[in-house]
């Protein structure tokens, strides 16, 4: 596992489209959220950094299932190298962490592109017009490596309060605190060949 900091994409950015099939095989688009803001996730089964936050990330969408905001989450990895976060395992997923927003396959990692993905987790938000209002980390926590592939997250348990902060704002057409600290977590595993020009 290589340690990666989120770019921290330009604040102002605009959306990129997308248009990727969720675990139930719905097509999920950006243009769906128009007219709201959006928060886009990059995430995955088996690392460990988004093992640590998922029950966070679950409980942001349950919290804000009433309001106004979509909320989308992105799978990147290669998924021949990583079977574990292939479309069955996803689809389980979702079952056992009980999200509530569609989890979408990027299987030519063309978004995590086009979004300047970097790690899982990495988190972007938009505002009602698809511009971006925060990127980086869910909050400051971080899970406890024991030893490889072990981690703990007894006593650090996420709490979500950056990423809160911001919906916060930009549900209420406010602008977020500008001072953002990057997201922390495994690389995004790119296919031989395939690595952006901002990996590495």
């Amino acid at each position: 596992m290589a340690l990666t900091e989120s770019t921290m994409l330009s604040l102002g950015s605009a959306a990129p489209d997308f248009s990727l099939a969720d675990t139930e095989g719905r097509a999920v688009e950006k243009t769906d959220f128009n007219g709201q803001p959006l928060l886009v996730m990059f995430l995955c089964n088996h690392c460990p950094y988004v093992k640590h936050v998922a029950p966070e990330v679950a409980r942001i969408a349950q919290d804000y299932s009433d309001k106004p905001i979509g909320i989308v989450a992105i799978q990147s990895n290669d998924i021949d190298e990583y079977p574990a976060d292939g479309p069955a395992q996803m689809k389980q997923e979702v079952a056992d962490r009980g999200y509530r927003f569609a989890y979408c396959l990027d299987e030519d990692q063309s978004v995590a592109k086009a979004y300047t993905a970097a790690c899982t987790p990495d988190f972007f938000l938009f505002d009602s017009k698809h511009q971006l209002a925060y990127r980086g980390r869910i909050d400051e926590t971080r899970p406890t490596r024991i030893r490889s592939g072990v981690y703990d997250s007894s006593g650090n348990e996420p709490h979500g309060k950056d990423l809160r902060a911001a919906i916060e704002a930009v549900l209420a057409d406010d602008d977020p605190d500008t001072k953002q600290y990057p997201s922390l977590g495994c690389n995004i595993k790119w296919k031989p060949g395939n690595e952006p020009a901002y990996f590495g």
